[in-house]
């Protein structure tokens, strides 16, 4: 799989970066296939060089971005960003070490059908008429 991802340069403290395309099991400063650009968030503000074209190829062919080449590319009005778009990330160190999955979300914990709400009223009036007739 290829990934559009950002790799490291410049000195310590003062950080810059390029936009590359690499493949996904490359360490993020390793090899890459191609560099399309540039980010510096040092300067004011922060400037963003990118070839357009080399990136919309890459993305055509089924490269995915990260989460920061993606808002960058979206400011450019290179691609729309969703804001559900996550790349995978790694467990925490608590959630290693416990060996607990993370908790899932509430939307999926099971509600009970509103069916049996009614079916439960309705058998205590069906027992409420079947006491009035026994009395008579």
């Amino acid at each position: 799989m290829i990934r559009i991802r950002l790799a490291r340069v410049g000195k310590k403290g003062r950080p810059s970066y390029r936009i590359v395309v690499a493949d996904v099991t490359a360490p993020r400063d390793g090899s890459y296939l191609e560099w399309i650009g540039n980010y510096d968030p040092m300067a004011d503000p922060p400037t963003v060089t990118l070839k357009n074209e080399r990136a919309s190829h890459w993305l055509s062919m089924g490269a995915v971005p990260s989460d920061a080449v993606a808002r960058l590319m979206d400011q450019n009005g290179l691609m729309e960003r969703s804001h559900t778009f996550k790349t995978a990330t790694k467990k925490s160190a608590e959630e290693e070490s416990n060996g607990t999955a993370p908790a899932p979300a509430p939307a999926a914990i099971a509600t009970p059908p509103a069916d049996e709400t009614p079916t439960e009223e309705a058998d205590a009036e069906d027992e409420s008429v079947t006491e009035d007739t026994a009395a008579e």
